[in-house]
């Protein structure tokens, strides 16, 4: 019987580009429940619908850009089991944008018009950190999820209380971003430098900020 070839670096990309084609064409099956599922539906006030909606499509937009990270990360990873734990990430950072798309949609309201702009970017920057090497590519996502449960913790302060739907959704998703981190330094993950945890700060800062509107 004869074994099955090693996937190459191409391979890796040209499958986690169909995967992530795929998931951009469909985001209504996620593979978990929605955390949101026995949570009541409130008719929530004008502004704080608003309020809800420009959270949720940020969050919305950032799973975007973590999908197309951790796939340009993986299909660049130099070692079988670090290209696992990143694609076990991108595995459930899908779930996430399942759940933020269908919330939007219940909101009544849109996504970002520029997510193809920053699916794009992060599948670059994935690409670019990957190649600096593994440990690397392990710290930029560690630190990524560090800033993300900031970011997450955040939202939970500022979501109406009413919207208990919202507010399930992301307690879960900081749940697993915390895993995220966790389990990329337990795979050797490397510590940024200060400058670029600043310089990714400042960039999600600018990502946030006109997700939020546009």
């Amino acid at each position: 019987m004869t074994a099955a070839r090693r996937l190459t670096r191409l391979d890796r990309l040209v499958l986690c580009l169909d995967r992530l084609h795929a998931e951009r064409l469909d985001a209504s099956a996620p593979e978990r429940p929605n955390p949101a599922g026995e949570e009541a539906a409130t008719d929530l006030p004008a502004a704080q619908r608003q309020r809800s909606a420009r959270l949720m499509r940020v969050n919305h937009s950032g799973e975007i850009c973590a999908q197309a990270l951790y796939v340009g990360q993986a299909a660049f990873a130099r070692n079988d089991r670090v290209a696992a734990a990143l694609q076990q990430a991108a595995d459930e950072e899908s779930d996430h944008l399942h759940w933020c798309q269908q919330r939007l949609r219940e909101l009544g309201t849109r996504a970002s018009r520029l997510n193809l702009f920053w699916l794009a970017g992060s599948l670059a920057i994935g690409g670019l950190a990957s190649l600096a090497g593994d440990r690397w590519s392990l710290g930029f996502l560690a630190e990524t999820e560090r800033q993300v449960v900031d970011h997450l913790e955040g939202h939970l302060r500022r979501l109406p209380s009413a919207d208990g739907r919202s507010r399930a959704i992301i307690a879960a998703m900081r749940e697993d971003e915390a895993r995220h981190a966790t389990n990329a330094l337990a795979h050797g993950a490397a510590e940024l430098p200060r400058w670029l945890r600043e310089l990714m700060r400042l960039s999600a800062r600018v990502m946030t900020s006109v997700a939020a509107r546009i």
